[in-house]
C-alpha cells in the first residue's frame, strides 16, 4: 500500500497550547517587531504589524489580546502523522583570530569564491520556486561543488578569498555549523562574521558519526563532548571532520549589529529566535514552541519567532534554539537534544489551505 503524508498543519485552538495563558510574551513581541521588519510589506502582515507597532510593551495582558485577536494557531504535524520533533541549540560563538596568517592563526575562514554558482531553479520550474542548487562549471557542463575536504585541500577557488585566520580548527568547524560569530583580534577588537553562502553539499553530523565509529557514547555526542575528543585525538580530526561534506563561506557584518542576522534578514533575539526548514514552517512566523530545557526534564514553554534556517534543520517538527553569545549560551546550545512540539501562529487570512499547504 502507499504510505500516507500527514498535511503539516492542523487548526487548533489558544486552549491547547501547553500554559499559553501565563506564557510571557513581552521578549516574543520585540523578536515579532524585527520580524515585521522584513514581512510588514505582504499582504497578510500589513493589519498586523500596523497594529503591533502601537502597542505597550509592558503590558503581558494587552500583548495576549493583541495575539489571539490577530492570528491563528496550527500545530506542525510530520509527514508520518506524529507532533514530536527534535529541538536542538544553537549560539554566537567567540573565535581567537587574525587578518593575517600567523603560526598561531593558521586555519583560513574564507568568503565566498568566485566559481560557486547558485541556480535559481523556480526561475525555469515555477513549482520549484525558492529552491536553489549550488554547483561549478567544468567545461560546459555544471556539477556539484567541491565537498569540505575538496576545498581543505585547496581545490576550490578559495585562494585570497581567506577574511580571516583563526587558532582552532574545531572553533571552525562549530562557527561553520553555527553561522554567525566573533572573531577577537590581537589588539583585543572584535569583529562579526555571519553566513554568506555554502557548497550545496549535504550535512553530516560528526557527533553521530563519533557514536557509530563507537568514540562516543550518545549523550556525551553534544559539542562540548566531540570538543573534548578533537583535542585527545588531534592526528583523527581531520578525518573527523571531513565526513561532513558541508562547508559554509561567511562575510563580515556591521559591528553596530546588536545580534546576528538570520535568514530572514533581520537580527536574532537571543532566546526568542529559532531557525526552522522554510520549506514547511514560513520564515518570520510566531511559532509557540513547547519542549523542555537542556538535559532536563523542566518544561520550556515560549512564543519564538522563525527566524533563522540551518543546513541541519529538516523536517517539519525541528527547530534549533538561539541561545545567545559566549560561553554560557554555548552550554546551552550543545546539551540541547530535546524533543517538543511546534504551533505555527499564522495572520487570520494567511493562514493555510484546506489540504495543509501554505497560501
Amino acid at each position: 500500500m502507499p504510505s500516507v503524508t500527514h498535511a503539516p498543519f492542523s487548526a487548533s485552538t489558544w486552549e491547547q497550547l501547553p500554559d499559553w495563558q501565563n506564557t510571557d510574551l513581552t521578549s516574543s513581541y520585540a523578536a515579532l517587531l524585527q520580524s515585521c521588519r522584513a514581512l510588514k510589506n505582504k499582504a497578510s502582515w500589513q493589519t498586523v504589524c500596523v497594529q503591533a507597532e502601537t502597542l505597550a510593551q509592558g503590558d503581558n495582558a494587552a500583548l495576549h489580546t493583541f495575539f489571539e485577536a490577530n492570528f491563528l494557531p496550527f500545530q506542525v504535524f510530520n509527514p508520518d502523522g506524529t507532533t514530536q520533533g527534535l529541538i536542538t541549540g544553537y549560539y554566537e560563538p567567540k573565535l581567537m583570530g587574525s587578518r593575517v596568517q600567523t603560526a598561531r592563526f593558521r586555519y583560513p575562514l574564507y568568503g565566498v569564491p568566485d566559481d560557486l554558482l547558485t541556480i535559481d531553479l523556480g526561475e525555469v520550474y515555477p513549482q520549484l520556486k525558492d529552491m536553489r542548487l549550488r554547483g561549478r562549471l567544468q567545461g560546459k557542463r555544471v556539477v556539484p561543488y567541491y565537498n569540505r575536504a575538496d576545498i581543505e585541500q585547496g581545490k576550490a577557488a578559495v585562494q585570497g578569498r581567506e577574511l580571516f585566520w583563526v587558532d582552532d580548527a574545531v572553533e571552525l568547524f562549530f562557527l561553520q555549523i553555527q553561522g554567525s560569530g566573533r572573531i577577537e583580534l590581537p589588539d583585543g577588537t572584535s569583529v562579526k562574521v555571519g553566513y554568506a553562502d555554502q557548497n550545496g553539499q549535504p550535512y553530516a553530523s560528526i557527533g553521530r558519526k563519533l557514536v557509530e565509529m563507537g568514540e562516543l557514547k550518545l549523550e556525551q555526542a553534544s559539542m562540548q563532548g566531540i570538543k573534548q575528543w578533537g583535542e585527545q585525538h588531534p592526528d583523527k580530526l581531520p578525518a573527523l571532520l571531513a565526513l561532513n561534506p558541508s562547508y559554509v563561506f561567511f562575510r563580515e557584518l556591521p559591528n553596530q549589529n546588536a545580534a546576528p542576522l538570520g535568514a530572514l534578514g533581520v537580527p536574532l533575539t537571543d532566546g526568542y529566535s529559532i531557525a526552522v526548514d522554510a520549506r514547511t514552517i514560513p520564515l518570520g512566523a510566531p511559532v509557540f514552541l513547547s519542549t523542555t530545557y537542556p538535559d532536563s526534564a523542566q518544561p520550556l514553554t515560549r512564543l519564538m519567532l522563525a527566524q533563522d534556517t540551518g543546513g541541519a534543520i529538516k523536517g517539519a517538527v525541528r527547530a534549533d534554539f538561539f541561545w545567545g553569545y559566549g560561553d554560557q549560551a554555548g552550554v546551552q546550545a550543545g546539551r540541547m537534544k530535546q524533543n517538543g512540539q511546534m504551533w505555527v501562529l499564522f495572520p487570520k487570512g494567511g493562514e493555510p489551505l484546506a489540504n495543509g499547504d501554505k497560501p
